[in-house]
């Protein structure tokens, strides 16, 4: 309502400023205005001083985008590559903010001292090669350095060599609207899978006829791992295009169906330890001050207060994948390699899962006993079939 209400308030604000216009015009009658339709010296000087006034407000309204919203932007990645990730964000973000400012400048600059005049004509030339030159290598330059810098990145970050290399393998399962885990147990190879498979409990497809199956355990409300262990994750879907996003840890890959993408960091930092971390604690404080002012409005409508924000690393979908988009998440808990040890040999096998839902299937159901009704209806059948 209250929506409906600003928009109403805007247009009848713009159709009162629209009359207004009008009957500033209508005082002018009789007057001497220039109706030619073309700029003068007048208005020449307007658009120029209106072009410095647009320069202070980029700069001022960047300045305050800073200051204002500054903190919003994740400190201390959680993961080994997560560090390289951001210097190649920074780097990228301080050229963009010398070019911007550079380039503005100039252009609001020129475009006040070569404004308009009466009987001045610009000066014409075809080309100039020096200033070509200038404006096409210097951007060529540092383009191809963010570029190459870029691709050694990446390929430091993707380049996992499973034969060498010692990684914990991991599957990640999209579908809408939930995220599922699959580990690929002491021989680290995950068994096949298909979704002709997916039957009962085995809603991951996985074929059970495959030795390296044997040993799949299966997760679907957090995702524990190991911190300093090198994770390798390979990411399907079920449905839709989905994105599997670690904001904390600066990575993302893309689910795509009918083939298996993968992605791999190492975590740095437990979840206990960025619960610690000051920046997090300053987070965290400013997120529950917001959920405290919203519960006392709760409070006073009589419905329930919110419960205080406690970090957690979180796994995200960042692909518009449906109408439940907003809600497909999976709690992420990065341990010491004691604890995920602990946490995992509690786990069952895939397989396990499988043979206690086919016999609990199977089972003979138990026949029910007779009640007193039911024996009488009984005795009362027998002797009908004698007679």
């Amino acid at each position: 309502m209250t929506s409906w209400l600003v928009i109403i308030v805007l247009v009848l604000l713009s159709i009162a400023v629209w009359q207004l216009t009008k009957i500033f015009d209508l005082t002018q009658v009789g007057g001497q205005a220039n109706k030619t339709q073309v700029a003068d010296d007048k208005d020449n000087n307007v658009q120029g001083y209106l072009m410095f006034g647009f320069l202070a407000f980029i700069y001022i309204f960047t300045i305050y985008g800073l200051l204002k919203w500054g903190h919003f932007v994740l400190s201390n990645p959680a993961s080994e590559h997560g560090k390289e990730i951001d210097r190649l964000m920074n780097i990228t973000w301080v050229l963009i903010f010398i070019v911007q400012a550079v380039t503005q400048v100039l252009l609001h600059y020129f475009a006040f001292k070569y404004r308009g005049k009466k009987d001045q004509k610009a000066l014409y030339f075809a080309d100039n090669s020096r200033l070509e030159v200038i404006w096409s290598v210097i951007p060529a330059v540092v383009l191809a350095g963010l570029i190459l810098y870029g691709l050694y990145a990446w390929t430091n970050i993707m380049f996992v060599n499973e034969k060498t290399e010692k990684v914990m393998v991991v599957e990640l399962y999209a579908k809408q609207f939930q995220w599922e885990a699959r580990y690929s147990g002491a021989d680290n190879v995950l068994g096949k899978a298909n979704v002709r498979y997916i039957e009962g409990v085995n809603t991951l497809g996985v074929d059970m006829d495959d030795p390296n199956a044997q040993d799949d355990k299966t997760a679907t409300g957090e995702l524990h791992l190991p911190k300093g262990v090198k994770v390798l994750f390979k990411f399907r879907s079920q449905d839709v295009l989905h994105s599997a996003y670690f904001p904390h840890f600066r990575a993302q890959m893309n689910c795509v169906p009918g083939m298996v993408t993968q992605f791999a960091f190492t975590p740095t930092i437990t979840t206990v330890e960025m619960r610690a971390d000051g920046d997090m604690i300053k987070k965290v404080e400013h997120i529950n001050k917001l959920r405290s002012d919203k519960s006392k409005k709760l409070v006073a409508e009589g419905k329930a207060a919110l419960d205080p924000y406690v970090f957690d690393y979180l796994l995200l979908c960042n692909k518009i994948c449906g109408p439940s988009h907003y809600n497909m998440q999976m709690k992420v808990v990065i341990d010491e390699p004691q604890d995920f040890k602990k946490w995992i040999d509690s786990q069952k096998t895939l397989a396990q899962a499988v043979k206690e839902d086919k016999a609990s299937k199977e089972a003979p159901a138990e026949a029910p006993k007779a009640t007193p009704a039911a024996a009488d209806t009984t005795k009362v059948v027998a002797q009908l079939v004698k007679k």
